[in-house]
């Protein structure tokens, strides 16, 4: 199954990308999200967004993946738990270990491993279907040949358009 995964760095954005069509959008947090340069959103923000999308049929991934200190880690798991209960579809995250510590306590949630997690062949598929992620969103430069052994494993999210990243997927900064 194809679908259209537009990015949402706003409420402007979203909601164009709701109205042209897309099939899902997904956008990030004022906290824990890595595209720090974009609006994000609050709570409030996003239950409003996610309401909207309900009624055409997109679905809200939220991103909350930037690597959490070990001081964060309560504040960060509050914030998922609330973004769930707001009604996203799936939760977008970084660090692998941390989404296994996230589905074990709470295995209703729909977990995406973002692509800075690097997943690029079968082994990272598998690692991260092992921990309770149900879709990897895969680096860039994922050879053709492994997308499909990926496929076989995972679902999976590719990049069709774009990239700030010039060395490595997720790691544009250092780029």
């Amino acid at each position: 199954m194809c679908e259209i995964l537009a990015p949402a760095g706003d409420k402007n954005s979203a909601l164009a990308a709701i109205n042209s069509g897309a099939d899902a959008i997904y956008l990030g947090l004022k906290q824990f999200s890595a595209r720090s340069s974009a609006d994000n959103f609050d709570l409030s923000q996003l239950k409003e967004i996610i309401n909207y999308a309900a009624i055409f049929g997109v679905k809200v991934h939220v991103a909350v993946n930037t690597l959490v200190k070990q001081s964060e880690v309560s504040s960060f798991l509050s914030s998922v738990c609330e973004v769930w209960n707001a009604g996203a579809d799936a939760i977008i995250m970084q660090d692998i270990f941390l989404g296994r510590a996230v589905h074990e306590a709470f295995p209703q949630m729909v977990l995406h491993l973002s692509t800075q997690a690097g997943v690029c062949n079968e082994y990272g598929a598998r690692l991260a279907k092992e921990f309770g992620f149900s879709r990897v969103i895969l680096a860039r430069e994922t050879a053709f040949e492994d997308i499909q052994k990926i496929t076989d494993i995972i679902e999976t999210e590719v990049f069709v358009q774009g990239a700030l990243c010039t060395c490595f997927s997720g790691q544009c900064y250092l780029s």
